[in-house]
């Protein structure tokens, strides 16, 4: 990790263990008030999304986050998997919560090209095992069945893991739908969550972009993660007078990047976080921090 990763990484973790007005622990940006990276499934344009060797990765960059979408399986384990159904990013078929986990252990995930890999599909333990050393912070979405329905009690089932990962304290629970935040700031107003709004959302309602710093307030989130076409100055400037931090989502190339930086996003969610790790540090070069 260069010298601005760990010392963003640092004042993540710090920001992480701050409480907001809203009682959700916030995500500092970094030095200078530089936006903090996550992830986005790992690096899905880099490596096999959700996969191990995409964390472990992400990790070796110098990111501040991961990202990734939790599914719970037939027997009540917790998964880590962006769709509902197994048959695009791995071998099986048909829906994670028809499967149950001694089902999964044979499939092996696919590249974005379709080519098999030799990567498992991971549960969320195994990546909470992976992250407890280190000091990169967690951003997870907790996702719906195909059939939109909720997984009954994963949200109790995933804090239980974050807790006893010791990892609760770095972890931002994301989701869009404004029921499953309030279920969690409800099981534990100690851990950090974000309400995730769309651009098609926003459209369908016929709102402007900050109308979404309201409905984060409503959900008794302390993080809004916006889709990033949808960024504009007036939702960074509603989102600091209400006290929310605001995330984009997702930020793959330069000229996006540069935007968002420009205006003042606090955390960048992104395929390729080895450009954002670039840009961001390029930055920090061309105007550095005093003392610096």
């Amino acid at each position: 990790m260069g010298g601005w990763a760990r010392a963003a990484a640092g004042l993540a973790l710090a920001g992480l263990a701050a409480v907001t007005g809203g009682g959700a622990p916030a995500a500092a940006p970094g030095p200078g008030g530089r936006p903090l990276v996550a992830a986005h499934r790992g690096g899905a344009r880099l490596w096999p999304e959700n996969s191990l060797l995409a964390f472990r990765n992400a990790v070796a960059l110098g990111v501040d986050f991961v990202e990734t979408d939790v599914h719970l399986t037939a027997d009540g384990e917790v998964v880590v998997l962006h769709d509902p159904t197994l048959d695009r990013t791995t071998t099986g078929r048909g829906p994670v919560r028809d499967a149950r986990l001694a089902d999964l252990a044979a499939l092996r995930l696919r590249a974005a090209d379709g080519r098999v890999t030799d990567e498992p599909l991971p549960t969320l333990r195994a990546l909470l095992e992976q992250l407890a050393p280190t000091r990169v912070g967690l951003l997870l979405e907790i996702k719906t069945g195909a059939d939109r329905r909720p997984y009954p009690a994963i949200e109790e089932k995933v804090l239980a893991l974050l807790r006893e990962h010791r990892l609760a304290g770095r972890t931002l629970v994301m989701a869009f739908e404004a029921e499953t935040v309030r279920r969690v700031h409800g099981l534990d107003p100690a851990v950090g969550t974000v309400l995730l709004v769309s651009r098609r959302r926003l459209e369908r309602d016929g709102v402007a972009a900050a109308e979404a710093v309201r409905w984060t307030r409503e959900a008794g989130a302390g993080h809004l993660g916006l889709e990033h076409t949808a960024v504009d100055g007036a939702v960074v400037a509603a989102a600091r007078a209400a006290g929310v931090r605001l995330g984009a989502w997702t930020v793959n190339d330069g000229p996006d990047l540069e935007r968002m930086i420009r205006l003042g996003v606090e955390i960048l969610v992104t395929d390729r976080p080895d450009l954002a790790v670039r840009a961001i540090r390029a930055g920090s070069r061309a105007h550095p921090s005093p003392g610096g």
